[in-house]
Parts: C-alpha cells; structure tokens; sequence
C-alpha cells in the first residue's frame, strides 16, 4: 500500500520583485533541497499542489507530494 506526505514550501523563499515586462515573479530555491532530502529519505516526489495563492493567481505557498510504498508489517 502506498502512503504520502506532504510539505510546505514557501514560494517567496529565493527573492523576487516587480517584471520591467509587467507583474510580479519569484522564485523558489528550498524545493530541491527538500526533494533532495527526501529521496534520499525514500520518499518519490509525485506533484505539488498550490496551497495559497493571492486574486491573481501567484502562488504563494505550495505543498510537495512524496510517496513511497509502506514497509510491510
């Protein structure tokens, strides 16, 4: 049977600013440590998903999706 878990990341992590092209970006650099660590936790990194986001549609924080298959009991 398989199990998940999921993290938390903070999108506005790695800095960010005002485009000269228009609207916002930012960038995230905390999620390939946490993939990174979980791998080598035996964890596979299956998708994310946007857990907060403004009107416009930046995400603000995501959650990681880790799944690995439970040890048999």
């Amino acid at each position: 049977m398989l199990e998940y878990e999921f993290e938390e990341i903070d999108c506005n992590d790695g800095g960010g600013g005002y485009s000269l092209f228009g609207g916002i970006g930012w960038e995230t650099q905390t999620h390939q440590a946490v993939i990174l660590r979980r791998a080598a936790e035996g964890w596979r990194y299956v998708g994310f998903i946007p857990k907060r986001q403004r009107a416009g549609g930046y995400m603000e924080t995501i959650d990681l999706v880790f799944g690995r298959q439970r040890p048999e009991t």
